[in-house]
C-alpha cells in the first residue's frame, strides 16, 4: 500500500536559518534507506506557502484564482514522500526517521485507492 508522508512547518519557518549541512546530511541518509529498502516511490520539497496559486469551485460553479496557500493555518507542507510500504506500521517507522531527519513535524496518510 501507498503512503504519504508530509513534512510540516510553522508559518515563518526560514530554512536558511534551520536547514544546515547536518540536517541535508540526516535527511540525505534517510532517502538513501529508503531507497536501499525499495519503498521510495517519490520525494520531493515545495516552494514557500507564500508561492502558492489557489484556485477555489465556488456553490455558484464558477472557480476563482487567488495568490497565497489554499488554507491559512499556522503550518504548512513543506514536502513529502510517498512511500510503498507492506503496512501502516511501517509507513509509520519512516515517517518517524524523517521527522527526526527533517527536525520537525510529519504526517503520515495512506493513499486513497
Amino acid at each position: 500500500m501507498k503512503y504519504l508522508v508530509s513534512i510540516h512547518r510553522p508559518q515563518g519557518y526560514d530554512h536558511s536559518k534551520m536547514i544546515d549541512t547536518e540536517v541535508i546530511q540526516a535527511i540525505d541518509a534517510v532517502n538513501d534507506e529508503m531507497m536501499a529498502a525499495g519503498v521510495r516511490v517519490f520525494v520531493c520539497g515545495l516552494g514557500s506557502p507564500s508561492s502558492a496559486t489557489s484556485i477555489h469551485h465556488r456553490d455558484d460553479g464558477e472557480v476563482m484564482v487567488e495568490d497565497g496557500p489554499f488554507l491559512k493555518t499556522s503550518e504548512y507542507v513543506d514536502g513529502f514522500w510517498v512511500l510503498d510500504c507492506v503496512s501502516q506500521d511501517e509507513a509509520v517507522e519512516w515517517g518517524r526517521k524523517a521527522a527526526l531527519a527533517c527536525r520537525g513535524s510529519v504526517e503520515v496518510r495512506p493513499l486513497a485507492g
